[in-house]
């Protein structure tokens, strides 16, 4: 899947800040991989105007469809609907502890659509997630607190008590029923827990670089690849006669930035215009890259994450991450 990548980043992100003792808003992560917190969005979707009427209708039919799933899963054997409408089934029951809001809780779990679209699964990342049980979506907290260690339930949580009107992450649409089947391992402190993505953390680093400088490796011994002294490595696809820019210069481009998997995160010829800014104001492998090519020319830059977002990322980039650029240099401006 070409978001695993990132939603395993963005779900490392997000339970490190959630074990941290700041619980501001904004150090939650926006990620559907971690049942986070819902932000109510306000519908802006006018069913009476011609222009928005097919998006209202298509917003309409997916309601019903979740509140008919909703309405026809109560009645199936060995379902419980408490008073918020969330309804479970218990699989296996446990006789340990029941956590509170206000513990950390160890589990396994999967999420779906109605539609069986698997959005986030711990079993598929094959390690087991820690979060703070208050600090999750309604449905979640609700569960959690009514279970015990060693329970496995299976969850239908209703919009209301899920990611409501706005979704998540860009994996969970609005107004969406989601399923979990979610089995609670164990009860951790708030030092334990810390302990726990720590740990996760590093072995996420070393995976990904792993992977990274293995790539790069292989990269390296590619027709037509050279490697220069920082590591940057390039492929001239077409070669230039203008001129060349310096490190200050201002260029205009046309791009398209991949992570290694093939997932494209940036493109200039997607926004359908190309770009201009200075070469000293992007990363390092975009200003050393530029300057060895030539107006008109044509290059792909594989850029190792030393050259490029570092060990941090960015929004759509994980930690460590390579970058992979082609580049057309249009014009240098100045």
């Amino acid at each position: 899947m070409k978001n695993s990548v990132k939603l395993t980043a963005l779900a490392l992100a997000f339970t490190l800040a959630a074990c941290s003792n700041d619980s501001s808003d904004d150090k939650k992560s926006e990620d559907a991989a971690a049942p986070a917190a819902e932000t109510p969005a306000a519908e802006t979707t006018d069913a009476t105007n011609p222009t928005t009427a097919p998006a209202a209708a298509a917003v309409n039919a997916a309601r019903a469809a979740n509140l008919a799933y909703l309405d026809e899963n109560k009645n199936k054997e060995g379902v419980q609907v408490t008073e918020s409408g969330l309804q479970y089934k218990v699989i296996t029951a446990g006789t340990g502890a029941t956590p509170t809001a206000d513990d950390f809780v160890e589990v396994h779990y999967a999420g779906s659509l109605i539609d069986g679209t698997v959005f986030d699964s711990s079993y598929d990342r094959g390690e087991t997630e820690v979060f703070p049980a208050g600090r999750l979506i309604k449905g979640w907290t609700e569960a959690l607190t009514s279970m015990k260690v060693g329970d496995k339930w299976q969850l239908v949580i209703p919009a209301e008590i899920g990611y409501g009107s706005q979704g998540a992450g860009g994996v969970i649409p609005p107004n969406a029923t989601l399923l979990f089947d979610v089995e609670l391992l164990g009860i951790k402190t708030e030092e334990e827990a810390k302990a726990h993505q720590e740990a996760k953390m590093a072995r996420f680093i070393e995976k990904m670089k792993g992977e990274q400088s293995a790539f790069l490796e292989e990269n390296a011994d590619k027709d037509g690849i050279t490697t220069t002294e920082s590591g940057l490595q390039y492929r001239v696809i077409t070669e230039g006669e203008g001129k060349s820019p310096t490190e200050t210069s201002k260029v205009t481009v046309h791009y398209a930035g991949t992570l290694i998997n093939g997932e494209e995160f940036d493109s200039s010829y997607g926004r359908g215009a190309p770009a201009s800014f200075p070469l000293n104001g992007v990363i390092s492998g975009w200003t050393e890259g530029l300057q060895l090519m030539k107006e008109g020319g044509k290059y792909e830059f594989f850029i190792p994450y030393t050259l490029g977002y570092g060990e941090r990322g960015s929004r759509s980039i994980p930690p460590f991450a390579t970058l992979i650029f082609t580049v057309e240099l249009i014009s240098v401006d100045s």
